[in-house]
C-alpha cells in the first residue's frame, strides 16, 4: 500500500508534522485515522481527498473534526506515496 510521508526543509524542519503535533488528542486523532486510511487502502473517497483545480498535481486531504476543518496538502511520489506539505 502507500506511506504517508512529511516534507522535510533543508533546516530540518517539518512543518506539517509540527501544526499536527500541535492539535489536541481528539484532533490528531482523527487525522491519524484518514491517513492511516490512505496507507492501507486502494480505494481513496473524494470526501477526504481531491485534486485541487489548475494545479500541478497538488492533492487536499481534507479532514472536518467539529466546527474545524483541516486542509493538508500533499503531492504523490513516483513511487505512490505521498507527502504533507502544509496544513491549513
Amino acid at each position: 500500500m502507500r506511506e504517508v510521508n512529511f516534507y522535510q526543509t533543508e533546516s530540518d524542519k517539518y512543518p506539517a508534522k509540527e501544526f499536527l503535533d500541535s492539535l489536541n488528542g481528539k484532533q490528531a486523532k482523527k487525522i491519524t485515522w484518514v491517513l492511516d486510511f490512505f496507507e492501507n487502502t486502494s480505494i481513496v473517497t473524494r470526501q477526504y481527498f481531491k485534486k485541487l483545480v489548475s494545479t500541478d498535481d497538488i492533492w487536499e486531504v481534507r479532514v472536518i473534526f467539529s466546527s474545524d476543518i483541516f486542509r493538508l496538502l500533499v503531492f504523490f511520489e513516483s513511487n505512490g506515496n505521498f507527502i504533507i506539505t502544509n496544513v491549513l
